[in-house]
């Protein structure tokens, strides 16, 4: 179930990439994470890229000039192609071959002249969506997001009576997952104040983000056969930061009796690189700890391996600059910080209560954690739970005041993993900003 700590983590290693070297990068090479992009301005395909340091590997050239033959056939091919879809159908095995066939190839004593030849900087790449993601769904895994929103609604019975036995979801929109980079337009919907006798269509007036971790499928499952959990996390490619935007207003009015619909599918954001299981192998922990009086997991959710080690300690973070803050080039202002190890449910509980009915998965569709939030102050993940649905403002820097999101404010949401004994890794950028109401996508 759980992936080998091996050479490629080793605190010791060193890259000829002079910037993977650095301590603040989120790439070092003990890293690696997979993604896809292009050259500015060049009108060329996308390409397979690896992270390292400030640059990008191109993987798709080191095919076409051989640095990957010594890997199968079937490999190379996987690496050849326009998206990481295949990759991630081949399953964890070929990632960690080709993980350790890069890292050898990145190392100090390996330096080759061709290889440094294959680097992009990533100021000169434009960063795609990883994958060709087919399907989007959307859990609920945080207790202590799911308590502080109860308590707003149903202050007396916060928790609902099946949140402890199942991990809640619901069925997102693909077509409107974007990459990092991407502004967002405030969407119009249906909203009813209090006052109101009707409803009216109009801009949200209160825009949100929601902080959380997102898990690409591997390899996929056939219809009708359920993934147990002794496998599930061979069923995973990877992990991202997934921002999923959150008009709240809308979707008061919206949510009864069905859950989620326009209120989130006007857009979600996620994280252009695809941190591997792999790669987190040294940052693996045990699985939430149940209060003495919860309910044990169900049978089919329950496995030792995924109770001892099913966590991953991910740091997470978010900030916030508005305009202001923009025009006078200050830094983001952090709003939150937490651990995505305090989810109450495991990405291998999600994913195999996701197949429990049957339903099948495929390479590349992309499961989201939900809103990542702790028991302790200043650990919540998104505006909703920080202001009490904007009873309680928080002050910026420059004075300026939010209880939801203004236009022109830029989010960014951060995530790391550091342990001693083992190099810091990172996650990258998931940063959108919010055009008006009457704008059109573009990039930042």
């Amino acid at each position: 179930m759980s992936r080998p700590i091996d050479t490629t983590h080793d605190p010791n290693l060193r890259s000829w990439v002079e910037s993977a070297n650095r301590k603040d990068t989120d790439f070092p090479i003990q890293n690696l994470p997979f993604g896809v992009f292009q050259l500015l301005n060049s009108g060329e395909p996308s390409h397979i890229g690896v992270a390292i340091g400030d640059q990008i590997l191109d993987v798709s050239l080191c095919l076409e000039t051989g640095l990957l033959q010594e890997l199968p056939e079937h490999l190379q091919a996987a690496c050849g192609e326009s998206n990481l879809n295949r990759l991630m159908a081949m399953g964890g095995g070929a990632s960690l071959m080709l993980r350790r066939h890069l890292s050898q190839l990145l190392q100090w004593n390996d330096r080759s002249p061709t290889a440094q030849q294959m680097l992009v900087p990533m100021s000169n790449a434009k960063l795609l969506l990883p994958a060709n993601i087919s399907d989007y769904t959307d859990f609920y895994a945080s207790i202590f997001h799911a308590t502080n929103v109860g308590k707003l609604f149903r202050p007396d019975n916060p928790l609902l009576p099946n949140y402890k036995y199942i991990p809640i979801a619901y069925h997102g929109r693909a077509s409107s997952i974007l990459p990092s980079g991407t502004a967002i337009v405030r969407p119009k919907g249906q909203r009813k104040s209090l006052e109101a006798l009707t409803p009216s269509l109009e801009p949200t007036q209160m825009l949100d983000y929601e902080l959380e971790v997102g898990f690409f499928v591997g390899v996929g499952n056939e219809l009708g056969e359920p993934i147990s959990i002794d496998t599930a996390e061979d069923h995973i490619f990877g992990l991202c930061l997934v921002n999923d935007w959150s008009a709240r207003d809308i979707q008061a009015w919206e949510y009864q009796p069905l859950g989620p619909f326009l209120a989130k599918s006007f857009a979600t954001i996620i994280s252009p690189w695809v941190v591997t299981l792999e790669a987190l192998a040294p940052f693996r922990t045990q699985a939430f700890k149940r209060d003495p009086g919860d309910p044990l997991p169900l049978p089919y959710l329950s496995f030792p391996v995924n109770t001892e080690m099913g966590g991953i300690d991910i740091k997470v973070e978010v900030l916030l600059r508005s305009v202001q803050m923009q025009e006078a080039g200050m830094e983001p202002f952090c709003l939150s910080r937490g651990s995505f190890k305090e989810m109450y449910w495991t990405i291998a509980q999600m994913l195999t209560h996701h197949t429990s009915n049957g339903c099948n998965l495929r390479p590349g569709d992309l499961l989201a954690s939900g809103t990542v939030s702790g028991a302790a102050s200043g650990s919540q993940g998104c505006l909703l739970e920080i202001t009490q649905r904007g009873v309680n403002p928080i002050e910026l820097p420059t004075g300026e005041m939010r209880s939801f999101l203004l236009d022109g404010d830029e989010v960014t949401l951060r995530g790391y993993c550091e342990k001693q004994g083992f190099t810091r890794i990172g996650f990258g950028e998931c940063r959108s900003a919010i055009l008006p109401a009457s704008g059109l996508s573009h990039q930042l």
